[in-house]
This record gives structure tokens, sequence and C-alpha cells, in this order.
């Protein structure tokens, strides 16, 4: 964990100093992360394309925002890439809604049903944010278990550690996820001035 800290430090550092191979090392790296946020969210590859690219350029005009002794390089772009791709979901739903007449009763049941979109979509991305975030050992028990449809006990066996270590890692992974539903990520949940 420490080691990671340093490289996310140095990297810092590296784009404090306007190294272009530092920007790239990093898309290279987060890119797919970022992508695969924006788009959960979005639902639209080019829309998703433009928040990856605006979250590396917000990285690289002001690294300094980002504290590597706070969090993870990988927590940090997660939030930013949950941040911005519900702020422009939000903005794409209040574009439809005004031009679909807010003060009919239509346009109500829209403005109803834009909200309940954006309150799942701040509600998805701050699970993908809480999974990103989490530490290596609970991320990959709780991959094995999703994604790859393994019990406890196959997860215990794919990750060479015991059965008792599986159900601890994937209860603590599913008790973070949990929150999801009720603490967006901050500032995704609120309209952008």
């Amino acid at each position: 964990m420490e080691e990671a800290r340093r490289r996310d430090a140095r990297l810092r550092q590296r784009l404090e100093r306007g190294e272009a191979a530092a920007l790239g090392e990093l898309y290279d790296r987060f890119a797919p992360l970022v992508h695969g946020l924006a788009r959960r969210v979005l639902g639209d590859d080019q829309a998703a394309a433009q928040v990856t690219h605006d979250v590396f350029a917000r990285l690289w005009e002001a690294p300094e925002r980002y504290e590597p002794a706070r969090e993870p390089l990988r927590s940090h772009l997660a939030a930013l890439a949950s941040v911005e791709a519900v702020r422009r979901l939000r903005q794409s739903e209040t574009e439809a809604l005004l031009g679909a007449g807010a003060g009919t009763e239509e346009g109500r049941a829209r403005a109803e049903a834009a909200e309940t979109r954006i309150h799942r979509a701040a509600a998805a991305a701050r699970a993908d944010w809480i999974a990103s975030a989490m530490p290596r050992p609970l991320r990959e028990a709780i991959d094995q278990a999703y994604a790859h449809r393994r019990d406890y006990r196959q997860t215990a066996a794919d990750l060479g550690i015991t059965e008792e270590e599986a159900r601890r890692r994937l209860r603590l992974g599913l008790q973070l996820l949990s929150t999801a539903h009720d603490h967006p990520v901050p500032g995704a949940g609120e309209p952008s001035p």
C-alpha cells in the first residue's frame, strides 16, 4: 500500500513538472476505469469518452488538487469520473425537460422520471467509486464472486486464501457497497452551479 502511495506521489510530481509521459502512463492505466464508470452512468460511449477526456484534462491542468496522502490515485480519478458523469446526466436531463414544457402534467412526470434516473445513476456511480477505492484484496474477492459467479469456497481457492478469509473479504466488500444508495459521491448528487 505504501509503495502504491509513493508511486502515485511521484506521478503527481511528474504531472506538476508538465511531463506529458506521466499523463500518458496514467491514461493507459486508468482510462478504462474512468470510461467504464462514465459509460455506466451515461449509457453512451461518446459522452463517456468526453468525460474521460475531461477527467484527465482536469488532472493535467491541476495535479495539485490530488493529494496522495489522502487517497489512491485510482480512487481520485473514479470520484472525478463519477461526479462529472452525474453532472452531465443531470444537465442533459434538465435540457430535455426544458424542451418538454416542465409546467405541464407530462412535464412534471418527465421531471420525476428524470430525477429517478439521476438518483439511480448517482448510486451506481457511488458503487463504482466504492469498488474502485476498495483495497485490492477486497476488490479481487468481490470480482471473483460477482463477475465470475463464484461462491466463497471457490473464491478462496481461486485467490489462495482460507474460506474464512474469503467470507470476511466478501462480507466487508458487500457492506461497503451497500452504502452506495445512501450517500452519493461528494458533489455527484447536487446540481452544478
